[in-house]
């Protein structure tokens, strides 16, 4: 999933640790667009015809159509065509990254300009015979699939006796169950330009995501670019906001909300938080602010107003 990925298990019989790699290869090799073998590329391949695909697919579908539902359209997997036209269209960790010079004529990427209108996620069918995506939709599972995949993993863990466990997959966390000391669980918001975390949140059982256009960047003809696409515009986003970080109950609902509240900008950034979730965002310039209910996250610790950004 392009992610480094870290998984921390309680108590349970040995073996827990190799049965949560296992899973987690397993919904890899069935969400990844990067894999032509996988069925969310067969799905876009056949996209206007009906396939049958398993039930973990299933069920990041009807969560993403969940996703674009809750967020009102802030989050949109179906933007494929958007990310590659952004230069998205390879692993971000493929030999030589996403960077390029400037292309022309035949070399340039041939990725058709987004349509006013196109297919939507309410578009998508889900059925007990199969699913079928609308002809023209590219599905891209991004941030809601590893967010997915740490509350699937986090519950298999569980379910097979650990006491408690914890997996961060590259940012997107769940946890359950007690922590190593026994107690809840202390988690870090980190910023990339910041040596020490903003903020050390405590958790019970529950998720935190971080959606940020600081890490996920590249270069094409010297313009930079980035993975976060405004599902209004079908470019990267031009949000003040550049870091948002999200507490939930699930870490896919974590994940969506931190890139819908990133897209929505300082002046509404909050509008959509209801009470199962609270956010802590950072600008460009390193303003922090916090919705109400966050500090009851931080211990007593206060936010810092502004962090010093290393550039």
């Amino acid at each position: 999933m392009g992610s480094d990925i870290h998984v921390t298990v309680v108590g349970g019989v040995p073996g827990l640790i190799d049965r949560a790699r296992a899973r987690i290869d397993e919904l890899e090799g069935k969400w990844s667009r990067f894999r032509p073998e996988s069925e969310i590329s067969r799905l876009n391949d056949a996209a206007g015809a009906q396939l049958q695909v398993s039930d973990d697919t299933k069920l990041l579908l009807h969560y993403a159509m969940e996703a674009w539902r809750i967020t009102g359209g802030g989050f949109d997997p179906t933007l494929l065509d958007a990310l590659q036209r952004a230069g998205y269209d390879r692993s971000y960790d493929s030999p030589g990254g996403l960077d390029r010079p400037a292309a022309d004529g035949a070399d340039a990427l041939q990725v058709p300009a987004l349509a006013m209108l196109r297919p939507g996620v309410t578009d998508i069918v889900l059925a007990t015979e199969g699913v079928t995506l609308p002809a023209g939709m590219g599905f891209d599972p991004g941030g809601i699939g590893k967010g997915l995949t740490a509350d699937v993993t986090c519950g298999l863990l569980m379910d097979e006796g650990a006491r408690g466990a914890c997996v961060n997959m590259g940012g997107d966390l769940r946890v359950l169950g007690i922590s190593p000391d026994g107690a809840g669980w202390t988690l870090a918001i980190e910023h990339p330009a910041v040596p020490e975390p903003i903020a050390l949140v405590g958790v019970g059982e529950g998720a935190v995501a971080t959606s940020s256009v600081l890490r996920r960047t590249w270069q094409i003809g010297g313009q930079a670019r980035h993975h976060l696409i405004d599902p209004a515009t079908g470019e990267p986003s031009t949000s003040d906001l550049a870091l948002v970080s999200v507490i939930s109950g699930t870490a896919w609902k974590a994940e969506v909300l931190a890139k819908a509240v990133l897209l929505r900008g300082s002046e509404r950034a909050f509008d959509l938080l209801d009470a199962s979730a609270v956010a802590l965002t950072v600008d460009h310039d390193g303003r922090v602010r916090a919705s109400d209910g966050f500090v009851a996250h931080l211990g007593g610790v206060p936010l810092p107003e502004v962090l010093t950004l290393t550039r």
